[in-house]
């Protein structure tokens, strides 16, 4: 049995379809997005620059586009499916389309508006995220509610637990860099402010949270046909309206990637698949459980050499 996972941002690359050249379904993909959104995405990701790349109002809508086109070629070598689906804050929504509860062409607009409220939602320069390594979970959420109460209205939040001993936290820039302090003093092995203006997956988010919910009730969902776990409650969900709430839930509530990938193994899952660019999840798959088979399809390599084994 196998999953197949999603990530988010960080993962993006210039470059980083050039390795899926025996796929012609890849650069259709991103054709097909293009037209819907109007802007040349295949120009972007092949050329860049960085800057434009990384900008998160490009960065989404790419990371999604990519997820699909990597799954799509998959679909093109058999008829394997996954038992579960999940993906890692963005790319929960890549998930939802993998699933067939989001249609593509609606998706696209929609991580594009989510992508644009959550830049606007705390004044660029106020707000920051850091990746605490070497402390428990208990241990981050004891500086984290440390911080936030000793700060004048300031507050600092989990918002990716993404394997043991290794914890995102999010909230105002200051109350980041006081709690990096704090950690490294309780015996954190190493302390990385992210190159990220925005907070995600904490209370910061609450306005655009708001806002999302108000979209989201124009957006058309359906019963997902493969079953998806999601980062706010790792709970699977087959009502629609249950899954537009929980997706408003996930841009204020921490990305539980540890319990995802543990339930995955519980259920009986042996391989996943890393289906997009980059191999982030895969290395925090298996620092979660070195007895899962991670595959990052990177290439059309990789893909063929999961093909060869799964199909």
């Amino acid at each position: 049995m196998f999953a197949c996972v999603f990530p988010g941002q960080g993962s993006q690359s210039v470059g980083m379809t050039k390795g899926y050249a025996d796929f012609p379904i890849v650069r259709e993909t991103f054709a097909e997005a293009s037209d819907i959104l109007g802007q040349d995405f295949w120009a972007m990701v092949n050329e860049g620059p960085p800057e434009k790349l990384n900008l998160t109002v490009n960065t989404q809508p790419l990371m999604l586009m990519a997820g699909i086109a990597v799954y799509r070629a998959w679909e093109q070598l058999g008829d394997a499916k996954p038992v579960f689906v999940a993906g890692h804050s963005l790319g929960e929504y890549t998930a939802l389309v993998a699933s067939g509860a989001l249609a593509f062409a609606d998706a696209l607009p929609l991580v594009c508006f989510r992508a644009e409220l959550m830049q606007q939602a705390v004044p660029e320069g106020t707000g920051g995220m850091a990746a605490i390594l070497g402390l428990d979970d208990a241990a981050v959420q004891a500086v984290c509610d440390e911080i936030t109460s000793s700060s004048m209205g300031e507050l600092l939040e989990p918002a990716n637990f993404n394997s043991p001993g290794q914890i995102v936290v999010a909230g105002h820039k200051n109350a980041v860099l006081r709690g990096m302090e704090l950690a490294t003093s309780r015996g954190a092995k190493r302390v990385v402010m992210l190159p990220m203006s925005v907070p995600s997956h904490c209370s910061l988010m609450s306005q655009a949270a708001d806002r999302m919910q108000q979209k989201l009730e124009l957006v058309t969902f359906r019963s997902p046909k493969i079953p998806l776990l999601h980062n706010a409650d790792v709970r699977q969900h087959d009502d629609p309206a249950i899954i537009k709430k929980i997706l408003v839930q996930q841009l204020c509530r921490p990305v539980r990637w540890t319990e995802t990938i543990r339930f995955f193994a519980a259920s009986g899952v042996v391989h996943v698949l890393e289906c997009g660019p980059g191999k982030v999840l895969s290395g925090l798959n298996k620092r979660i459980d070195g007895n899962l088979h991670s595959f990052a399809l990177t290439d059309g390599i990789a893909l063929q050499h999961a093909a060869s084994i799964l199909m």
